[in-house]
């Protein structure tokens, strides 16, 4: 009989300490995380641009935060951007200066090297 009392005597002292609990202050309000701030970058002006340098640019500013950007053929022919190194940028719809953030969609108005933006 004195092993079960001492038995059910630990059980209770074990489930009292759950993992929760240990370490904690009793009457202490449980730990709270902060969020880190939402980190925020100046657009750059990339008309002009190669398409391909505009892309790394915007990566390399946000420590690939913002990886991908839209692109899309302003000349009305409704080309596709496979080679990203054969376009440059004639347009962004994000003004230049303007704070940017990860999420953000970023699109470029492109043209083949060899043609003038319209």
């Amino acid at each position: 009989m004195l092993k079960f009392v001492v038995g059910v005597a630990l059980a209770a002292v074990a489930t009292s300490c759950g993992p929760n609990q240990i370490g904690t202050t009793p009457g202490a309000p449980p730990a709270t995380s902060t969020s880190p701030p939402i980190q925020h970058w100046a657009m750059p002006n990339l008309v002009g641009s190669g398409l391909q340098d505009a892309q790394d640019t915007i990566q390399k500013l946000t420590g690939n935060e913002i990886f991908f950007s839209a692109s899309h053929d302003v000349s009305g022919k409704g080309r596709h951007q496979v080679l990203d190194r054969d376009w440059k940028v004639c347009n962004q719809n994000i003004a230049a200066g303007s704070r940017i953030q990860a999420g953000v969609k970023i699109d470029f108005g492109v043209v083949k090297l060899a043609e003038a933006c319209p």
